[in-house]
């Protein structure tokens, strides 16, 4: 699981949906009382923004005509803050997707 928490304009098509879909698989965790310990160490993930970031990829996934019909839910109240590095993961992008690199290239 990893919250890129990069632009959502500026991400291809493959890295929006498929932070949006972990984003419900880390919902699913957090409901579950699973530990997710190691994500929040390693930088991928901060439960405290998980529906801020979703409602953003939504508004991203809506402006390019992709249909919705999946909310988050409820969560547990209590949720451990995270820090997630998105400067780094534009890097990690961009040396991942040519397609993200391109619609980064602009920053």
């Amino acid at each position: 699981m990893r919250m890129w928490l990069v632009d959502p304009q500026k991400m291809c098509r493959k890295h929006l949906l498929g932070e949006h879909v972990e984003l419900h698989m880390l919902a699913g965790c957090l409901n579950k009382g699973k530990n997710i310990s190691g994500f929040i160490e390693n930088s991928f993930v901060d439960p405290t923004l998980l529906l801020p970031r979703h409602d953003e990829l939504v508004r991203e996934m809506q402006r390019r005509g992709y249909n919705h019909c999946s909310p988050v839910g409820n969560l547990p109240e209590a949720l451990q803050k995270g820090h997630i590095d998105s400067e780094a993961n534009i890097v990690e992008l961009c040396r991942r997707c040519p397609e993200c690199r391109k619609r980064l290239s602009d920053l």
